[in-house]
């Protein structure tokens, strides 16, 4: 239950959107590629189907690095 009426006395702090969102993407767009390296080597890869496809791709997903 929520009282609407009560008055809120402290505020312990306050987040600053960012000043340039281009950069802030950019920099958190790094950070989630240094973290999180691709499990799939690119390139173009041919296969006869679909299933065999998924197959390789949960295999290279899988294996440790």
């Amino acid at each position: 239950m929520v009282n609407l009426d009560e008055k809120i006395g402290k505020v312990v702090g306050r987040r600053k959107p960012p000043r340039d969102m281009v950069a802030y993407g950019l920099d958190l767009q790094t950070t989630v590629a240094e973290l999180c390296p691709p499990s799939v080597l690119r390139g173009v890869y041919k296969f006869r189907t679909h299933e065999e496809a998924d197959q390789w791709l949960i295999a290279q997903m899988t294996k440790r690095r």
